[in-house]
């Protein structure tokens, strides 16, 4: 049995992982990684893609890539480039109930949740934080 070394959570873009500072310190082979993530995610371009990596002593690695943060496809969804500065009294834009619920199915793998309408409450939770509306939501 292989001996873990250390566990990484990094992002990158989908198909843009290069070598450098943040992979050095995993520990581990730069070039086969960045390579067997590239090919991994090349059908998600323009995403961020978060990872974790589990490096072992041998220098050989591990990953599984996660789905996008919920705060970037609300983000995408909404059209506005940032969040509010103070999501109480400010609203930087809203999305509808069906975006909601197409944002709450990607992400249940990642979600601790047992269905869909709990994820969709995780996901309008973000939402709020972030000062975006959902549209026909309560």
């Amino acid at each position: 049995m292989k001996r873990v070394a250390k566990v990484c959570k990094l992002q990158f873009e989908a198909g843009g992982a290069r070598p450098g500072p943040a992979l050095a310190s995993a520990g581990i082979n730069m070039p086969q990684f960045c390579q067997a993530f590239n090919d991994a995610t090349k059908d998600r371009m323009g995403d961020i893609v978060p990872v974790v990596i589990t490096a072992y002593e041998d220098k050989s690695f591990d990953f599984v890539c996660k789905t996008t943060p919920a705060a970037i496809l609300l983000k995408k969804a909404a059209g506005v480039a940032k969040a509010a500065g103070n999501p109480k009294s400010e609203k930087v834009g809203s999305i509808t109930e069906a975006q909601l619920r197409e944002i709450a199915e990607y992400k249940m793998p990642d979600l601790n949740c047992n269905d869909v309408e709990a994820a969709m409450k995780v996901v309008a939770g973000t939402a709020r934080n972030m000062g975006i509306t959902i549209e026909g939501w309560e």
